[in-house]
């Protein structure tokens, strides 16, 4: 159950350490402190050759790859690829889920019919839906994204339930003391009070996006994407390139969350004082 409690996201975390005094510099050179101990280990063991160099290349070959391939245009062209099918699944998969969730969470009929059928497709591993997808809708993008859509959706649908359940009985009653309608209840009351667990939801569902994402763009024969050239590249134990793929999945990831969810949280729940 911890997956569906709000998480404290950076923005969160950086303001709380600008209240204890501490710098900007501080805090970045904290961030940054346990990812160059990994690069520091990392070159280390590629140094020693406990590895072939061709399976544990050093930090600087991933990074000549990356160069390259950028420069060729063949990263830039993997990327576009599957942040189209990404983009595309997760916006199905966020819709349906809030839908979903908050259906759930304010009628009891629904939350009988759904709940049951999430809570048995939910632990499924992503891949094991992978052959009955295409088996139904053939090799293609359209496999890729809606197979994303789907088993993204499941993390979505159980945090905005609980978001809605977790809305105080009091905060509904006052709203209809005042006689506000079934709309202004929704719009000024149950919304905001289970945004940050929506906000949650859809950082996992993004998460699970990732995940069955470059798997299946493999298994779905799609020509282009992140996913292809990582499992091509290990045809070829072109390690190199496969880490270099890897690193751009994290780093989109990471901007995904600046850019999108962190400012999404600020101007929100985190203006509103329901996280601090």
């Amino acid at each position: 159950m911890s997956d569906l409690a709000p998480a404290a996201s950076p923005t969160v975390v950086a303001s709380a350490s600008a209240r204890r005094g501490e710098s900007r510099w501080w805090v970045v050179a904290r961030t940054a402190f346990p990812f160059l101990v990994v690069a520091l280990a990392w070159e280390v063991t590629a140094d020693l050759g406990i590895f072939p160099r061709k399976l544990f290349p050093p930090l600087e070959e991933v990074a000549a790859a990356l160069v390259r391939l950028t420069a060729d245009g063949v990263l830039p062209h993997h990327v576009l690829d599957t942040l189209l099918r990404l983009l595309a699944g997760f916006a199905l998969a966020a819709v349906a889920g809030v839908a979903i969730g908050f259906a759930m969470g304010r009628s009891r009929r629904a939350e009988d019919v759904f709940l049951p059928l999430v809570s048995i497709g939910a632990p499924i591993p992503g891949l094991a839906y992978a052959p009955l997808f295409l088996l139904w809708f053939g090799l293609g993008n359209m496999t890729a994204v809606l197979l994303v859509a789907f088993v993204s959706a499941f993390p979505i649908v159980f945090n905005t339930w609980t978001g809605v359940k977790a809305v105080k009985d009091i905060w509904v009653r006052s709203a209809q003391a005042m006689g506000a309608d079934n709309r202004r209840l929704l719009h000024h009351v149950i919304l905001p009070g289970a945004l940050p667990y929506v906000l949650t939801g859809l950082r996992l569902g993004l998460a699970q996006a990732w995940r069955i994402l470059v798997g299946v763009e493999m298994l779905a024969a799609v020509p282009w994407g992140l996913g292809w050239m990582i499992f091509g590249a290990r045809e070829f134990l072109n390690t190199d390139v496969m880490l270099a793929g890897v690193a751009v999945i994290g780093a989109i990831g990471l901007a995904l969350e600046k850019l999108v969810f962190q400012r999404l949280e600020q101007y929100t729940v985190v203006r509103w004082g329901m996280m601090s």
